[in-house]
């Protein structure tokens, strides 16, 4: 098993997660064919469906990949608070000619049957998102040979998943598009600023652990990825930026969004999910994020058909245009390309400070 997370490919760069449908087996194979670490999100799928996207990867490359994993969340969902969003979105079926989702869906993701595939026939890389696993969990992952990252936002959360025996931490800043990887939901502190930015909270958990650390949050630059690993950092993650690229799952009218000027910023909203996300400002957003109740995944499913009709209609307003902070910087370019780009700014970065290129043997 590596020892580093840059053991794993030759440029320290990961292309995140993406749940949803953003990143699949063609995109991650693309990044990890150009010398990066590309990512499956197991997230909202089935333990088969994982699985057959598993088959399809190691089809298309050689190289190591990474799948993640969301944990299973305690339910924070008062009836009550639900049944009044849904009567606020009644507006919305009914625009979108759709039902609004039944609530009841499962809340552990399908996690010990994703957990259980994944001993049987293991992966280079397992990450988990919304908590930490047991000590466990972890080393079970160790003993067949299974490097394990634990998305962390605070330097407390990362002392715990070094405590349970992850082998690193990937830190994500409030910037990052998407979840917040909080390991508890608390909506007491919604509104409050209490998310902290990349570099700020990258310099705690630096002092904080000991176990390598991979930054996320907003970086979309060669010279971001640059500023990270001089500040600490094994490893920079990516995901708005590989959003816009062809391999990417994303529905077209989100990627056409990250750089159109109707859409000038980013907020954290639970209206889509119920869990705080930060996405493009639409018309969804602002009208419904003021009084969306903490209730996930209650709201992912309550919410869910009226995404799909909205993506159907290639209506904008309607979609959870998931983004991090740095969106206007994405470029619509191939995955490996892009790679490529990063890797020659990386160094160009490096080189200004009298630093060596990146790069190295595979």
């Amino acid at each position: 098993m590596p020892t580093a997370p840059t053991d794993l490919c030759r440029y320290p760069i990961v292309q995140a997660p993406m749940a949803g449908g953003g990143s699949g087996p063609e995109l991650a194979a693309a990044v990890c064919g150009a010398g990066g670490l590309g990512f499956l999100a197991a997230g909202y799928k089935t333990a088969d469906g994982m699985y057959q996207e598993i088959k399809q990867l190691r089809s298309l490359t050689d190289r190591p990949f990474g799948v993640n994993l969301f944990m299973p969340q305690p339910s924070l969902a008062d009836a009550a608070a639900v049944e009044v969003y849904r009567e606020q979105l009644a507006g919305e079926a009914a625009w979108y000619e759709t039902e609004l989702g039944d609530t009841d869906g499962p809340s552990d993701d399908n996690y010990e049957a994703k957990l259980a595939i994944l001993r049987e026939d293991p992966v280079p890389v397992v990450s988990f998102t919304f908590g930490c696993p047991s000590r466990a969990v972890l080393d079970a992952f160790a003993e067949v040979g299974t490097y394990t990252v634990v998305t962390v936002t605070t330097a407390t959360e990362a002392q715990a998943a070094q405590w349970s025996g992850a082998d690193a931490v990937c830190v994500q800043g409030v910037e990052a598009g998407g979840h917040q990887a909080t390991h508890r939901d608390d909506p007491y502190l919604d509104g409050t600023g209490a998310g902290m930015g990349l570099m700020a909270l990258l310099g705690q958990v630096r002092e904080a652990v000991q176990i390598p650390v991979i930054a996320a949050g907003g970086l979309m630059r060669g010279a971001q990825i640059a500023a990270v690993l001089a500040a600490g950092a094994s490893m920079a993650q990516l995901g708005t930026a590989f959003l816009a690229t062809p391999e990417s799952g994303a529905n077209p009218i989100h990627k056409q969004a990250l750089t159109n000027p109707l859409f000038t910023h980013t907020e954290l909203t639970r209206a889509f999910s119920g869990r705080p996300a930060r996405g493009l400002v639409n018309r969804f957003l602002r009208e419904h994020g003021p009084y969306a109740p903490a209730a996930y995944p209650a709201i992912h499913y309550l919410t869910s058909p009226v995404r799909k009709a909205a993506a159907k209609a290639g209506d904008a307003q309607g979609l959870n245009l998931w983004a991090g902070q740095g969106h206007r910087l994405a470029r619509e370019m191939p995955a490996g390309r892009l790679v490529e780009v990063l890797v020659a700014e990386l160094d160009a970065a490096r080189a200004a400070l009298g630093l060596p290129a990146a790069g190295g043997a595979v």
